[in-house]
């Protein structure tokens, strides 16, 4: 007997997390939601128990398991590419969700047609609020919200980032070629220019051992900890955002403005940390990305900006 269409897809993305992937999952089927569900989980390779503990715990969850590590992006994708359902949840494997949440995501949808949608979220340990989604500043950093309203924001967390299958095709998924990082930027600012709104909820939350599955990207005694890796990433992918999606008068401003920020911030770092590596793997890496890729990002850009329904202001 062949299983029901399920309405929501949660697709959890998981690469060594056999310490964190069974609060994940189990919060997943203890949801009180009246729908049918079904989870997805691509294990990208990963070296510890992570299947093993999928297999032994949660034998009702489709499970991928990839020879090679092919990265966030990726790894979604393909969850993304056998996905039934109406509605499509992307969690991270360090996430869990309060058990409303999806009940708290599917009634919105109801309310805010054809939008992405997150919940807030609180810090795994201490239960503290993190942010209610995030605006953005003009050189496409992001800047979390404090307080939880239900707003219409810039971008949310791909961390746990809501949206109908359909939007998701027409978006075309996340960038495969950003690897991992800005992913969620990218699909929240393509969302946008199509018209589709990117809202934050007030209710219910996600909890999230933030950086964990990744490395870094989060705040210890008013500092923000991070890698190269992570920040190599971000900053070359963040100009990639702007690039594709800024309409042409404020990136023709903006843009300089940027690229001398990148130069300058780069080198002050490098003789603050006595370590010229600083610049080259990071800034350079950003600067040099962006003059290779330029062919591409302006292909990309026109096809992007040629399907824009809203104005610059607007957006």
């Amino acid at each position: 007997m062949s299983r029901p269409t399920p309405i929501i897809s949660v697709c959890v993305a998981n690469y060594n997390g056999a310490e964190i992937i069974a609060q994940c999952l189990h919060s997943l089927y203890s949801q009180t939601v009246e729908a049918s569900i079904e989870v997805l989980v691509h294990d990208d390779a990963s070296t510890d128990d992570s299947v093993a503990i999928i297999l032994r715990d949660f034998p009702q969850a489709q499970l991928i398991v990839s020879t090679e590590n092919i990265g966030f992006c990726r790894s979604n994708n393909a969850l993304a590419a056998v996905a039934q359902g109406e509605f499509m949840l992307f969690l991270n494997n360090d996430a869990w969700l309060e058990p409303d949440a999806l009940a708290v995501l599917l009634a919105a949808s109801g309310r805010y047609a054809n939008a992405i949608l997150t919940l807030p979220q609180l810090d795994a340990t201490s239960g503290d609020l993190l942010d209610c989604g995030m605006f953005m500043d003009v050189l496409a950093n992001p800047v979390p919200i404090g307080s939880r309203t239900e707003q219409e924001v810039a971008m949310v967390m791909g961390a746990c980032l809501w949206l109908p299958r359909s939007l998701w095709n027409r978006c075309g998924g996340f960038p495969e070629w950003f690897e991992s990082i800005a992913e969620d930027m990218y699909l929240c600012s393509f969302a946008r220019t199509l018209g589709s709104p990117v809202l934050a909820l007030s209710e219910s939350a996600y909890h999230h051992h933030v950086g964990q599955s990744f490395g870094g990207g989060k705040v210890v005694n008013d500092g923000l900890v991070t890698t190269v890796r992570r920040r190599r990433l971000s900053e070359r992918n963040k100009l990639y955002v702007m690039c594709l999606f800024y309409p042409t008068w404020p990136l023709a401003l903006l843009l300089p403005v940027h690229l001398l920020a990148l130069l300058f911030e780069g080198l002050v770092l490098a003789l603050v940390k006595w370590d010229f590596s600083v610049f080259t793997n990071i800034y350079g890496h950003a600067l040099s990305s962006l003059v290779s890729n330029f062919p591409r990002l302006w292909r990309e850009r026109a096809a992007i900006q040629s399907r824009r329904t809203i104005s610059t202001g607007i957006f």
